[in-house]
């Protein structure tokens, strides 16, 4: 899932009250405009941004071309969830308009108004030692390689790097189901190799939605933190900021930052925000300069191009010398031969079962072997043998013969017409998962869009 997925679903969860103070900050505004919404969705800010009255339901589609009504609805839909859009009665039709402070910390964010601390504080005199871009990428890829290499049990098996982890970043991958504790050494779960298959920046946000979930638990001010959040997203990499001004709360979560390698504090009242602060509310990719992460590496890195070779026979090659990426073989086969760019090894019913009772899943195992499959294997249409494959689906199958998904069952529609459409709106918006048309009914994955969906139906079908 990427990073702006989460951060989307985390805040479609928030009650409305959060967003009047979330939105006061210009910061917040801008980032969630740039990151969450869809082009269609931007596109109908930017036209609302500075009309004094609400636009009517109809004159709204006069904008839209007929074939990309499904785009207008799903747009209207992320605006209604994120509270962006108000909806109001004009005359008897359904008419939208911006939601005051939304739209008023836009306009100050694009034209330069509103208070400068929004955007950060930056020191006026010079630190006591020089901190430049490079200092600041290898310190947070030290951090968060640390993290990486924690979670996959290198620690505990010599495989680690130099750098500890905090306490309390522990105890944060403890509550996001990322690891467990056994034996005394940490095992991935799921959860935590799902992680580990996604990029970086979706990682970071992965990981600050779960200390957003624990703010109660830490006596912190939940709009307080996530306001920060989008702050340090507009925040200019290699420029160092004031502490000063921030409140208790977010002073203590810039410590925690620091810990996970967000930012780096060379002094009490001063820090630095880093990459993976930087490029949260972007589509920059973060730490481009490490070797360590594999698919993380933008498309025209040589470390993106894939470096793993697998045989019919089950035998595995990575051309690597990442720690990192070895420790991650290492959970799902039997590495037997290691050189100074090669490791070798092989896939057996052994291996895969094992990971699979740390909760990973043969689904997951295939995505990251085709992801990370050599360019060599990668010319052919089905990246890994066949065989490979099933064998793997075979291995799990012998211990799981059932798999579910979390939803919502759709039924009771009063025609096939209702039903289609209604069909078709939830397919748009992705949530779709399984439908039935000779039993008029359809499975979702998520509730509130439709609820959304069937709301703004019964509205117009009202008599005017």
């Amino acid at each position: 899932m990427s990073a702006s997925v989460q951060a989307l679903e985390y805040l479609e969860s928030l009650p409305g009250m959060v967003f009047t103070r979330l939105y006061q900050q210009p910061s917040t505004a801008l980032a969630v405009f740039r990151r969450m919404l869809p082009h269609s969705a931007k596109t109908i800010v930017m036209a609302m941004l500075y009309m004094t009255s609400p636009i009517r339901d109809a004159d709204l589609l006069c904008w839209i071309r007929p074939e990309a009504k499904p785009e207008k609805e799903q747009a209207i839909s992320i605006l209604e969830r994120l509270h962006i859009l108000k909806v109001s009665d004009l005359q008897g039709a359904r008419a939208y308009r911006l939601a005051t402070n939304f739209g008023q910390s836009l306009q100050q964010a694009l034209t330069g108004g509103g208070t400068k601390a929004s955007f950060g504080v930056p020191c006026g005199t010079p630190g006591s030692r020089t901190v430049d871009v490079q200092f600041l990428d290898t310190f947070a890829r030290g951090r968060w390689e640390a993290i990486l290499y924690y979670m996959v049990g290198s620690a505990g098996a010599g495989l680690g790097g130099d750098t500890p982890i905090a306490n309390g970043t522990k105890q944060l991958l403890e509550e996001g189901n990322f690891v467990a504790m056994k034996g005394g050494y940490p095992v991935i779960s799921q959860e935590g190799f799902t992680f580990l298959l996604q990029d970086v920046n979706s990682q970071v946000w992965r990981l600050m939605i779960v200390y957003l979930e624990g703010t109660d638990e830490r006596h912190m001010d939940h709009v307080d933190v996530l306001s920060f959040l989008f702050t340090l997203g507009s925040l200019e990499l290699g420029q160092d900021y004031r502490t000063q001004n921030l409140t208790a709360t977010q002073r203590t979560f810039l410590d925690d930052l620091a810990d996970l390698g967000i930012v780096y504090m060379s002094e009490p009242n001063r820090f630095y925000p880093t990459r993976l602060a930087t490029t949260l509310t972007s589509d920059a990719g973060a730490l481009l300069s490490s070797s360590s992460f594999g698919s993380n590496m933008p498309s025209h890195s040589p470390a993106s191009k894939g470096y793993i070779i697998v045989e019919t026979n089950y035998r595995l090659y990575a051309y690597t010398a990442s720690v990192l990426q070895i420790a991650i073989l290492n959970l799902f086969s039997n590495l037997s031969r290691r050189f100074p760019n090669l490791v070798s090894g092989k896939l057996t019913k052994q291996s895969i079962q094992r990971a699979i009772s740390y909760g990973i899943t043969a689904e997951q195992i295939i995505s990251y072997l085709t992801a990370h499959a050599h360019p060599q294997m990668q010319k052919s249409k089905q990246i890994l043998p066949p065989t490979v494959v099933d064998q793997i689906r075979l291995w799990q199958i012998e211990g799981d013969r059932m798999s579910s998904t979390n939803g919502f069952i759709m039924k009771d529609f009063r025609d096939f017409a209702e039903y289609e459409d209604a069909m078709k709106y939830a397919d748009a918006l992705g949530v779709l998962v399984w439908k039935s048309a000779a039993k008029r009914c359809f499975f979702v994955s998520k509730l509130e869009q439709m609820q959304t969906y069937f709301s703004n139906k019964k509205q117009e079908q009202r008599p005017g």
